[in-house]
């Protein structure tokens, strides 16, 4: 029988549907935690030119991100749910883009490059997986992309780590660790695993968007490196 134990700060059910993807990707979700990007994220080593080039394209998927946020709104049959995906978006326009801006300005990175800047395979890969699930408004769906884009993040956010203290290697830690971070994740994960489908042609394809995704994840902390 197939291990499926795995650490993460989040109170996930092994057996549970989201517990079961999660131990399914576990070679990709773990090569991404671990990856020499948060290494040198945490360590302060990161180089200003790779930590750039990864905030550039990381800052792309923001508006599909938000698109997705909206979908969820308005496709959850779940009036808390509905609630909970509102809160979130008043985060990302306050929050996470004043970092992505503060960051910018510190790294000095162009405008043109943040409003329009040559996008990585990778990048648009997720980007379009991103409105692919925002315009089909498949509740499910929409929430496996979510999952493992908060899920994987809070996994290497919490790592037991001293942190750096430089904000714009700090800032970028702090928005993916702590009680908001991991109740956000936990209640995407609570989410997915209330909506699974009990039909396995359904949960099959389910499957095989989280494995995607995931293996553009670990993909995507590749790419700052690839130059």
């Amino acid at each position: 029988m197939a291990d499926t134990s795995f650490t993460t700060p989040a109170d996930v059910h092994p057996g549970s549907f989201a517990g079961r993807l999660r131990a399914a990707s576990a070679e990709d979700w773990d090569a991404a935690v671990h990856h020499r990007f948060v290494e040198e994220l945490f360590a302060s080593t990161v180089s200003d030119e790779v930590l750039a080039r990864y905030l550039v394209q990381d800052y792309q998927f923001f508006d599909a991100f938000v698109a997705m946020l909206g979908a969820c709104v308005a496709t959850t049959d779940s009036k808390s749910a509905r609630l909970r995906f509102s809160q979130q978006l008043g985060m990302l326009a306050a929050d996470e883009d004043g970092y992505f801006q503060q960051a910018f300005t510190e790294l000095g990175v162009p405008q043109q490059d943040v409003e329009d800047p040559q996008l990585t395979r990778t990048t648009e890969e997720f980007v379009a997986q991103m409105w692919e699930v925002a315009q089909a408004r498949d509740y499910a769906d929409l929430l496996v992309v979510l999952a493992v884009a908060e899920w994987l993040y809070l996994d290497w956010g919490e790592l037991e780590r001293e942190l750096p203290t430089a904000p714009k290697h700090r800032g970028w830690i702090d928005l993916h660790r702590g009680h908001e971070f991991r109740a956000w994740t936990q209640f995407l994960i609570d989410e997915l695993n209330r909506v699974a489908p009990k039909d396995d042609d359904a949960a099959a394809r389910l499957a095989v968007r989280w494995h995607r995704v995931v293996g553009i994840e670990r993909a995507f902390f590749d790419a700052a490196y690839q130059f």
